[in-house]
């Protein structure tokens, strides 16, 4: 029989820098969900990977002294790494720099432009390189600054190639009433529409001119194709999909049954890229889940906070099935979740070291003191408490899979650890401990720790969508065979004739809370230190008189000052030394408006041999300082002379 596929992706992470524990969610919680449905027997495709063109990963290599494809390589094997540390079973880990990927987004870029679909004008307005986002006035946050990031933006004027948004207004709208699972949650929809589409779509820029690293048009090698058609593409062209000849793999898996996502690029997921897919005459995805953020404590993570956790390093610290344990079970459908290393200790320790890992271990313990391992069914059930616990694990499998269904994967982990909780508490109902010291009892104490272990068992088969390693060692101590499928959880209790177990070890060994503290805060100075460290000046070695001398620093007074078109970094100056004029250009676009250092008298290094900048002659170097990856000039007192030496 042949299996019914089952088509999932995530977000494609942009690969400028390694990823944060809130940008692992998205993986996790793809992963538990692909993983149930295998166990259901479908036939899964799991696609995430790394997004890995565009401006400001053009900007950071640059920095970095790299090549941008270098740069890319770099951190998309760090996003590989961080994802495989969390254990993701994903079938394909899509680049954006793929050679497949590649082709296929240039034909889809040709195919919408000589059908109408994609036109070329020019944009003017405002930028965010953090989101390579445009926006107009009207949409920037308060203070004029980006609405998604709340970083600075900056004026934007070039030549481009536009996507008719309005077009397919109607479609998509239509799409939404037919098709009322699409969002998830439903509360995404009114934002949507009150927000976009019904005050009107406006045209969206897919082209860039003013940087090189991205595909490029085809027939208009001066543009490269922006991030919407190139990233958002990558969902079709990683199972085969190319307009002149998809791939049999694409017929089967798509659409895609969900896209995972977090809540701010829902618009991208269901305005822009349905859009691309009607114009395309492809059908659309059937469900996108924007799931809210994963904070620190109370706040957005960031560098500049020092307040980033890392997936890898907190696996380290925890396991991996602990950390995805915090991150499937805390985080909330709709709103934002929280982490902290706190939290963290303390959900471990309650639910995982105390519920679970206490559960297994004293059942199997009690088994291997009482029958030497060897349990074996009972021919009836007659105590209604044992009724009850087999109700209550039928219970547990049935909101697992409802849970899962609507997308409330929280709900459903929550199912399979009440049950472990009942189970638990079966333990201290039956006290098998004082049922051991009557020998005439010894039927009941076996049937008492048969329920046990067959509640582990179905506990076992059905945490493993979450805890794959988990699942797999409660097999182990169980002596049974790892689950499969769900039918070692769907069938009647006590579908195990017995068990044959040894003593384990813990499956979670609690953690001291003070003590791991301590030692994280320990090594949390430690890196702030050696990072203040690296903040501070480079210390050269000692240098003489004549080594300073050599170099000829005069007053430069700024005559006039221009943007340098086709860049967001470079300014050009035309200086004033006195003798003669010179021609500069300094990086330091994003902290001046040119207007405003005309007159101001600068520090330029004089004799520097000329170098080209984006084609242009640059004589000379004007000094700044910088600090946190800010810089400013250095300017002089008024009264200075042009072409005064300093030193």
């Amino acid at each position: 029989m042949t299996k019914k596929p089952y088509y999932i992706t995530t977000a494609i992470a942009y690969a400028s820098r390694k990823p944060h524990i809130g940008n692992v969610y998205d993986p996790v919680l793809a992963d538990a969900i692909a993983r149930f449905k295998r166990l259901q027997g479908y036939e899964v495709f799991y696609l995430t990977g790394s997004d890995e063109h565009g401006q400001k990963i053009e900007e950071q290599a640059r920095q970095a002294g790299l090549a941008p494809k270098a740069y890319v390589d770099k951190v998309a094997g760090i996003i590989r790494q961080v994802w495989d540390s969390m254990n993701i079973s994903y079938d394909r880990f899509i680049r954006t720099t793929d050679a497949d990927h590649e082709a296929a987004v240039s034909a889809i870029f040709k195919k919408l432009y000589e059908q109408g679909d994609i036109y070329k004008s020019a944009y003017e307005g405002k930028y965010c390189v953090d989101c390579e986002s445009f926006f107009t006035p009207s949409q920037l946050g308060e203070g004029g600054v980006c609405p998604d990031c709340g970083r600075p933006v900056t004026d934007a004027k070039e030549e481009a190639y536009f996507l008719r948004l309005s077009k397919y207004s109607d479609q998509l709208r239509k799409y939404y009433e037919d098709n009322p699972l699409f969002f998830a949650p439903e509360s995404r929809k009114a934002e949507m529409l009150n927000n976009f589409i019904l005050p009107g779509l406006e045209d969206l820029c897919v082209s860039r001119s003013s940087f090189k690293w991205g595909i490029p048009v085809s027939f208009d090698p001066d543009h490269v194709i922006y991030v919407w058609i190139d990233a958002l593409s990558n969902y079709i062209t990683g199972i085969g999909y190319h307009p002149d000849h998809p791939a049999e793999q694409f017929n089967t898996f798509w659409p895609a049954d969900l896209h995972v996502i977090g809540k701010d690029i829902v618009r991208f997921h269901t305005i822009y890229w349905p859009v691309i897919l009607l114009a395309l005459g492809l059908p659309l995805p059937k469900r996108v889940l924007g799931h809210p953020w994963l904070l620190v404590g109370e706040d957005k993570m960031s560098k500049s906070r020092g307040n980033v956790l890392y997936a890898d390093e907190l696996a380290q610290l925890f396991g991996t099935d602990a950390v995805r344990y915090y991150l499937l079970s805390q985080m909330p459908f709709a709103n934002d979740g929280s982490i902290t290393h706190e939290s963290l200790i303390g959900v471990y320790n309650a639910d995982l070291a105390n519920t679970l890992g206490n559960l297994v271990s004293r059942s199997v313990a009690m088994a291997v003191k009482y029958f030497e391992g060897k349990v074996s069914r009972p021919e009836t059930y007659t105590e209604s408490v044992d009724q009850d616990l087999i109700a209550c694990g039928e219970k547990a499998y049935k909101t697992l899979c409802d849970r899962f269904e609507d997308l409330h994967v929280g709900d459903a982990l929550a199912a399979v650890m009440d049950f472990a909780k009942r189970c638990n508490k079966y333990i201290d109902e039956t006290e098998p401990w004082v049922l051991a010291r009557d020998e005439e009892k010894k039927a009941r104490l076996e049937t008492v720790l048969y329920n046990l272990l067959e509640g582990i068992r179905r506990i076992g088969v059905m945490i493993t969508p979450f805890l794959p390693e988990t699942g797999e060692k409660i097999a182990t101590a169980l002596n049974v065979p790892a689950p499969e499928d769900l039918s070692g959880a769907e069938a009647p209790f006590g579908a195990v004739p017995g068990f044959a177990v040894a003593a384990v070890s813990p499956l979670f060994a609690r953690i001291d809370a003070e003590e791991t503290l301590k030692k994280l805060e320990a090594e949390e100075a430690a890196r702030k230190k050696a990072a203040q460290s690296r903040d501070k000046a480079p210390e050269a070695g000692p240098c003489t008189i004549d080594d300073f001398q050599k170099i000829v620093m005069v007053c430069a007074q700024v005559k006039a000052c221009e943007n340098v078109p086709k860049s967001e970094k470079l300014l050009k100056f035309k200086l004033d030394i006195g003798d003669e004029e010179r021609q500069v250009l300094s990086g330091i676009a994003k902290f001046y408006k040119p207007e405003d250092l005309v007159g101001k008298k600068l520090v330029l290094v004089k004799n520097l041999l000329p170098r080209k900048m984006m084609g242009l002659e640059s004589h000379g170097m004007l000094l700044s300082s910088e600090k946190d990856g800010v810089l400013r000039v250095l300017t002089l007192d008024p009264e200075t002379p042009n072409g005064a030496v300093i030193g």
